[in-house]
């Protein structure tokens, strides 16, 4: 079966669920709020003009999980999907992830974004399959490391080249939805990438291809 291959941030959802859950921690003290705000802010805009340190970005964002009990971060993660993430998913994503599962495709979501944050939101959409930047647990806490190679710009290659090989796959006739310049090391890899309201530079490289460009907002049209 074709694989259907889902950016998330940005693309399935229209926001960037790891700087809103960052937001949401500083909103109930979790974190310090005005300067974790202030980290936050900068590192979204390093991932946005490609130049993101993603190991730093990740001894930043993960911290909050080794210090919070795990009992509690399951209930403050609970409340943010309800009043975060939900908001974001409009229709139009809904209905482009409906139409793959009708043609009888495989799902998979494939972000940067850590799992303890994207496993319920890939849940939402009925997506089986996540690759996502993989906390590390010890005995049953996060240490605030990350297990493995981050999903992020050629590590998504790598991630998914290990998953293909895994789950018998190959990208032969493989779709990836992107709203993102940082994912071009993966759009170049399949057989139909299609640009997702794109950010600049990746409008003008899926210009430059031929590459489909799409709306996944509320207002505008899914069709590729």
């Amino acid at each position: 079966m074709p694989l259907a291959i889902f950016d998330l941030d940005n693309t399935l959802l229209s926001g960037d669920s790891d700087y809103l859950w960052g937001q949401y921690l500083a909103g109930l003290g979790v974190v310090d709020g005005e300067a974790y705000e202030q980290a936050n802010q900068r590192f979204y805009e390093d991932y946005k003009q490609g130049r993101l340190d993603i190991m730093a970005f990740l001894a930043f964002s993960l911290r909050p999980l080794a210090d919070n009990d795990p009992a509690e971060l399951a209930r403050w993660r609970a409340d943010f999907i309800e009043q975060r993430i939900r908001p974001l998913i409009g229709q139009p994503a809904l209905d482009l992830v409906a139409h793959h599962r009708e043609a009888g495709d495989t799902l998979l979501i494939i972000t940067a974004t850590n799992r303890f944050v994207t496993e319920p939101i890939a849940a939402l959409f009925g997506i089986p399959h996540l690759i996502a930047t993989e906390p590390e647990q010890i005995d049953g806490r996060y240490t605030g490391r990350v297990a493995g190679t981050p999903s992020f710009r050629e590590g998504k290659v790598e991630r998914l080249r290990h998953w293909l090989q895994m789950h018998g796959h190959t990208l032969q006739d493989a779709t990836f939805y992107s709203d993102s310049h940082n994912d071009l090391p993966l759009l170049q890899q399949v057989a139909r990438p299609v640009a997702v309201d794109p950010d600049p530079a990746l409008r003008e490289h899926a210009r430059q291809a031929g590459w489909p460009v799409i709306s996944l907002r509320p207002h505008a049209s899914t069709a590729a």
